[in-house]
């Protein structure tokens, strides 16, 4: 592709790196956003992407660029601008089953995940939401959009970060041992391995931000 493409975050950096996509990655302060970011969206709400129009600093973009956000929808808009990278399958079938896949793991996986993690919600929610994950032998969108929150499960379990009282990260990571659970944590392992997450995930610093975040928390 010709068109200049710019990614103001981790899902949608997961794809364009398994698309072999040229693009250029812009780092927003979720906490600070820039007044410049509401010319991408106004809502000021990340991931958003320029697509097309000339290749500018990002902190300027073109007014000739489409600027679309929300990371789902950015999804299947890589899949569809590189249809040969199999981002989504050809057969109607499977991508049905797809976008099934990333509605459940939304709902099921990423929200008690986050609310486990906030102190919200029992670990128990995390298990019961991990029945079903897997689409083909091909990496697809469905992968893209679970995979950052399978790094942040495998930071939360082996150092106990979170919300929650201490040690119920480690307990959950003692539950995801049992053999129920072998296929998922088989999934995970193949997703953390994969290039793309190696390349856009520094563990460290996720970890750092997590003890940062959650200082202080209740024993």
């Amino acid at each position: 592709m010709s068109e200049q493409l710019t990614l103001y975050l981790h899902k949608v950096e997961l794809a364009l790196i398994e698309a072999n996509a040229p693009y250029k990655s812009h780092q927003i302060n979720l906490s600070n956003k820039p007044e410049w970011f509401l010319k991408i969206n106004p809502i000021g709400q990340v991931p958003a992407v320029t697509y097309g129009g000339p290749s500018v600093n990002p902190e300027d973009p073109s007014p000739l660029s489409a600027k679309l956000a929300e990371s789902n929808v950015i999804l299947e808009f890589l899949a569809d601008l590189y249809p040969d990278s199999g981002l989504l399958p050809k057969d109607p079938v499977l991508r049905a089953k797809v976008r099934f896949f990333i509605n459940a793991t939304t709902k099921h996986i990423e929200v008690p995940c986050y609310g486990f993690v906030r102190g919200s919600e029992p670990y128990e929610n995390v298990l019961n939401g991990i029945d079903d994950f897997a689409v083909g032998d091909h990496y697809t969108i469905a992968d893209a959009c679970i995979t950052p929150h399978l790094a942040r499960i495998k930071a939360v379990t082996e150092n106990d970060l979170g919300k929650f009282p201490v040690g119920m990260g480690y307990k959950l990571g003692e539950e995801l041992k049992a053999p129920k659970f072998a296929k998922f944590m088989k999934y995970l392992q193949r997703a953390l391995e994969r290039r793309s997450l190696k390349q856009t995930l520094d563990e460290e610093s996720l970890i750092t931000f997590f003890k940062m975040i959650f200082a202080g928390r209740t024993q």
